[in-house]
């Protein structure tokens, strides 16, 4: 059975509602936009992250048959090259994009022998003909393009062996149910370590679960949830699929909820299969989150892969564009942005936009920055002022019948309800 079939087959228990998961709707319709008032309309745009899966692997064979994992399904070895397109896409649309990592294909000393259950190879395992120049040449694209992508956590080895038996995934069960904790514990000291041997940077602050197993909040069995586990190595945020994950229903809003006050965020589904590899993308997205594979980005020649990072430029540059959304620069940005989205409270009263913050201020106090952008658009140029916010900066784009302003305003902590003056 091919990983796409688990993938669909392998229904959790208590998925409840599959949220976040249409097209993204018209601008008339959009949670977060005032209708056009007089001279101007006023939107809070929803926010877009990158997030590319399966990120790390030096093979790229699909070794599922074989009782090893899936890896990137790639009909060749990756090169260095392969991470350049990361950073292409990265810088072309000035973003940065998460890079899912999977590391058991970087341990250089064979650490991973001590914990049987990340390999297929298990006590025997042996990563010697995987070492190579390659691997510098690699880390050195990554520290120097830090800006353009940003390290996440996805797993060591994906999924999880008993007995040299593997099973899906790496942190919970198909059912969401998290692996025993001492082991979940082991493998983050190995993705760590793994990360130290080539001096990658911190351990991250961002989770994708392998194969988006995974429970919102405590699953059966175990006494803490994954995000409680993530959350003491410093881990602020997850991003899965909520149709796929275990106790969905307990999410406390429509794209994010929180888990042991790690923001947990709706991925949504991908444009394209895990395995597709030198196709043109195309569609819609259907939330806040353009979710891929390590091998969509790419090409089966990887002298090549620009020509597929470029259409996925063509595809994404438009939803700057939009009125109603925007690329997220970073994650930080992306979490800010989206609480902002949902929560915070905006209406038009003749010339003056009005923001109440009171439902965000419910929000885990350390989560939310004094910030948020807005897009406002007019017949003609328009200027801002206020006494209870600050407009930090401002850009204008010529934009169908006027000018489109886009705002970058900061609030003051203390402030719950604000005025901005349009004229």
């Amino acid at each position: 059975m091919r990983r796409r079939d688990l993938l669909r087959n392998g229904i959790r228990i208590s998925v409840g509602m599959a949220m976040g998961i249409n097209n993204l709707p018209s601008a008339k319709s959009q949670k977060g936009i005032v209708p056009l008032s007089g001279k101007f309309n006023a939107v809070l745009p929803l926010p877009i992250q990158v997030v590319i899966d399966d990120v790390g692997w030096w093979s790229g064979k699909d070794g599922s048959r074989q009782g090893e994992p899936y890896r990137s399904g790639i009909k060749r070895n990756h090169t260095p090259e392969d991470y350049n397109a990361i950073a292409e896409l990265g810088k072309t649309l000035n973003i940065r994009p998460q890079a899912a990592m999977v590391l058991c294909e970087w341990d250089k000393n064979n650490i991973l022998r001590k914990i049987p259950t990340s390999t297929w190879m298990g006590r025997n395992w042996d990563n010697s003909r995987r070492v190579g120049p390659w691997m510098e040449q690699a880390a050195d694209i990554i520290k120097r393009n830090k800006a353009h992508i940003e390290l996440t956590i996805h797993g060591v080895g994906h999924e999880y062996w008993v007995g040299g038996k593997p099973s899906r995934a790496e942190w919970a069960e198909v059912n969401g149910r998290m692996r025993p904790r001492d082991q979940v514990e082991k493998h983050l000291d190995a993705f760590e370590e793994i990360l130290e041997q080539h001096q990658l940077g911190p351990f991250p602050a961002s989770f994708v679960p392998t194969a988006f197993n995974h429970g919102f909040g405590r699953t059966p069995g175990r006494k803490i949830s994954m995000a409680k586990i993530l959350s003491q190595r410093g881990v602020k945020y997850i991003n899965t699929p909520f149709h796929q994950m275990y106790n969905a229903e307990a999410v406390q809003y429509q794209y994010f909820g929180f888990d042991a006050d790690v923001i947990t965020i709706n991925r949504g589904k991908d444009l394209l299969e895990w395995d597709d590899t030198g196709k043109i993308p195309a569609g819609n997205l259907n939330g806040p989150t353009c979710g891929m594979h390590w091998a969509n980005l790419i090409h089966p020649d990887p002298s090549r892969n620009s020509e597929i990072v470029n259409k996925w430029v063509e595809l994404l540059k438009p939803y700057d564009r939009r009125e109603d959304t925007m690329l997220a620069p970073d994650s930080i940005f992306f979490q800010n942005q989206l609480m902002h989205y949902e929560c915070l409270k905006m209406s038009i009263n003749g010339d003056r936009i009005v923001f109440d913050f009171t439902e965000l201020d419910l929000l885990p106090g350390n989560k939310v920055k004094n910030f948020f952008v807005l897009k406002i658009k007019g017949k003609e140029n328009l200027k801002f002022t206020s006494d209870t916010v600050d407009v930090e900066s401002e850009r204008v784009k010529t934009s169908g019948y006027g000018q489109l302003h886009i705002l970058r305003i900061y609030r003051k902590r203390e402030i719950k309800k604000a005025t901005l003056v349009v004229s």
